[in-house]
């Protein structure tokens, strides 16, 4: 799979973005993935895919030589190596599959109800 779903500070303009940006093939297109999103107070949002909701976010097609090593990183930076967040396929509304990233802790956070991590913080 070649794309990525990202609703957070992997996104253009966040503080992960630099992480991404080396392995992405295009500026990539914005689009909605079903889940509700949480501010976890710490100055990132928690996703999970088996909520009701729209996530807002933006999909990259990931350099296709640079694939396998594109994800071993985002994995590492993600927390996915100690649980923090899952990468999972999702299915974008635009009917494409796509990695995310889940997160994998306790949902006891407020839900950002816009599902728009950029809206909630001002961005």
């Amino acid at each position: 799979m070649d794309e990525l779903f990202v609703y957070g500070t992997l996104r253009f303009g966040d503080v992960r973005w630099c992480f991404l940006e080396p392995f992405v093939s295009d500026g990539g297109h914005p689009d909605l993935v079903a889940g509700a999103l949480y501010d976890t107070g710490n100055g990132y949002p928690a996703a999970r895919f088996d909520q009701p909701g729209t996530i807002i976010g933006h999909r990259y097609r990931l350099l296709a030589h640079r694939r396998r090593e594109a994800l071993e990183v985002l994995d590492e930076i993600e927390g996915s190596v100690e649980g923090l967040y899952e990468r999972i396929e999702v299915v974008t509304v635009t009917g494409v599959p796509a990695w995310s990233y889940q997160y994998g802790g306790e949902l006891d956070l407020p839900l950002i109800a816009s599902g728009d991590w950029f809206e909630f913080i001002g961005g």
